[in-house]
């Protein structure tokens, strides 16, 4: 067979190290986008051999092509289509028997097949050699050894694709199998295949897997380590957030000198509304992104975080809704905006809705400066040191876990509700735990997470300065518009152990979280700008002057965590639904709750007599 451009599919199950090696194979000649007529996401790419260009298809990583899913059905049908001259079944060394279940599904629809065997290097580590030559024979296909990530193989895969493109030996394809079949089958071929198989290593790796996945630790050392990655980003955050502080006040005053000339009221805006409230964002977002994004990431890399979906999967199937969404959840402390994006890694359309729905009931960074400084002021005390910083970790990881039990309880009420039905089966695989490769984690995160959600805050915060110092400084009679505004919401706010101030503040924090609390000081001292304060206790001492209890804190809290989505997040659901409605729904649902707790927390407080 001589084809001027052949096409070559790439299948595999997911995490076998196939987006690594599609991108090493093509380098820079790709690009990414949906399917037709589908959300399922695939790449192509382009790589030359011999002076042959071939177009390389990233099938989406499934399990089987049984077509339950989308991912399925999309790589089923590319494959019967028989577009594809060569299709390359990636195969994960450390997992062999699981990978060679696909592969005898993809020899049921061609023969010309590929099967690389990747992460061999990781199998070496656990002391397992694959005999691929002995493979090969047992399969009667051509059997690669590589480790995509060093380069390891890629030659050997690359000729062994065009004798295939060039029709050498192209056998038929295998006769169809029942499952149960192809499961022996891929055991006895494993079995025959491994060699040297190091089993200290592993029962160590099993035993690691039990006590992190186990009912009695597995939950602990979870709210450990999470605990652990909150005080971190917490404590880290500081130092750098002060100096891009001043850093930002510097270049305000360089900014004044340039405005100097202006009409007072056009450099009121622009400095005091625009530039502040951007500088504030920065400041504040920056720093706890830079340090949790990459935390996150090596947890994710390091093969901790498919463990964090096992031990919440029968949480979530008590909810009716799928295990995955664990992993979404864990984005959004992050940004919401980046977990309702992971919400597409969830099959069903239905728990997909569901998991976009509830994606902003755990706290983003965000809402951490707000969270951080009551909880130091109200509850901790605003003392200083080690045993106040771990103090203050424990309530705000408390305050993290009430946001899973949010989660959880508002998608329960959504599947037996709007959303009714029962949770779908999935597939979730313990991936071997692996050495995290912290160059890549540290681009990754940086690039991918932090400076792209930095960059969206930054274009909602610019304009909403704007509006901010508008509402601040226009009068309207005897007083601006944001008194305004804040004296008709105080009745409404007071039933919520709010008060106005607080709750236009929330309103005006629609475009970035970070802002609500300069916002809060602003209305306060009706200076018309943001203002800072350069120690907690002096805000500690002006919000106890204009009202505030251990109440009006703890209301705030509840509130902060549970509230409207950011507009950021609003835009990424309406993108990801192409719905008003469901958008709408977003909004009203996290909100009824935070004002539901905040109303019965302020009803019994005094009907107790503690407020």
């Amino acid at each position: 067979m001589s084809v001027e451009r052949p096409r070559i599919a790439l299948a595999g199950n997911p995490n076998v190290g196939k987006s690594t090696l599609f991108n090493a194979l093509t380098g820079l000649r790709q690009h990414t986008g949906n399917w037709a007529g589908k959300t399922v996401a695939t790449a192509k790419g382009e790589y030359r051999w011999r002076g042959v260009d071939y177009e390389l298809i990233d099938l989406p990583g499934t399990y089987s092509l049984a077509a339950h899913s989308e991912e399925e059905r999309v790589a089923r049908d590319y494959i019967e289509s028989g577009r594809a001259e060569v299709v390359v079944v990636v195969c994960d060394a450390t997992c062999l028997e699981r990978s060679l279940i696909l592969v005898l599904q993809v020899l049921e629809f061609t023969g010309r097949v590929v099967v690389c065997v990747n992460l061999m290097d990781e199998a070496a580590r656990l002391g397992v050699e694959v005999d691929v030559t002995a493979l090969s024979d047992r399969l009667g296909v051509p059997v690669v050894a590589a480790a995509a990530g060093d380069g390891i193989g890629l030659d050997d895969l690359r000729c062994a694709i065009e004798k295939l493109v060039k029709g050498e030996g192209e056998p038929a394809p295998a006769p169809e199998r029942a499952p149960e079949q192809r499961v022996s089958l891929a055991e006895r071929y494993a079995r025959q295949v491994l060699r040297g198989q190091e089993e200290s290593r592993l029962r160590r790796q099993r035993r690691l897997d039990r006590l992190l996945t186990s009912k009695s630790t597995g939950i602990p050392i979870m709210l450990l380590l999470l605990g652990a990655v909150v005080w971190l980003t917490v404590a880290g955050a500081n130092l750098p957030s002060a100096l891009l502080t001043k850093l930002f006040a510097s270049i305000g005053t360089w900014l004044e000198g340039l405005l100097a000339g202006a009409p007072a009221w056009l450099s009121g805006l622009l400095l005091d509304g625009v530039w502040r409230v951007t500088a504030w964002v920065v400041a504040v977002m920056l720093p706890p992104m830079a340090i949790f994004f990459p935390l996150f990431t090596l947890l994710e890399d390091l093969g901790y975080l498919p463990r964090v979906a096992f031990v919440l999967d029968h949480a979530f199937q008590k909810a009716r809704t799928c295990g995955k969404q664990a992993l979404c959840m864990c984005m959004s402390l992050g940004c919401n905006a980046c977990g309702v994006t992971g919400c597409r890694i969830i099959d069903s359309p239905r728990e997909r809705l569901i998991a976009i729905l509830t994606s902003s009931l755990v706290p983003c960074n965000g809402k951490f400066p707000t969270l951080i400084a009551l909880i130091t002021l109200f509850f901790v005390g605003g003392r200083s040191g080690l045993l106040p910083s771990i103090e203050g970790a424990a309530l705000l990881l408390g305050v993290l876990v009430l946001g899973v039990a949010g989660t959880l309880a508002c998608s329960r009420f959504l599947s037996a509700t709007v959303l009714k039905g029962m949770p779908s089966s999935f597939a979730l695989e313990l991936p071997p735990f692996r050495k995290p490769r912290v160059g890549q984690v540290l681009v990754r995160s940086v690039l991918d997470r932090t400076l792209f959600v930095l960059g969206r805050a930054v274009t909602v915060a610019a304009p909403a300065g704007a509006v901010i110092w508008l509402t601040a400084n226009i009068t309207v009679g005897d007083a601006t518009i944001l008194a305004h505004c804040t004296g008709f919401l105080d009745p409404f706010a007071r039933l919520f152990g709010l008060d106005g101030v607080i709750l236009m503040a929330f309103l005006l924090g629609w475009p970035a979280n970070e802002i609500v609390l300069p916002v809060m000081l602003m209305a306060y001292l009706a200076t018309g700008s943001l203002v800072e304060f350069d120690n907690l206790a002096a805000l500690g001492q002006l919000l106890t002057q204009h009202g505030w209890t251990w109440l009006t804190a703890a209301c705030t809290m509840l509130f902060s965590l549970f509230h409207w989505p950011c507009s950021t997040t609003c835009l990424t659901i309406y993108k990801e639904t192409g719905s008003l409605k469901w958008t709408a729904a977003a909004v009203a649902l996290p909100t009824a709750l935070g004002l539901g707790l905040c109303l019965a927390l302020n009803c019994a407080a005094h009907l107790l007599g503690v407020a």
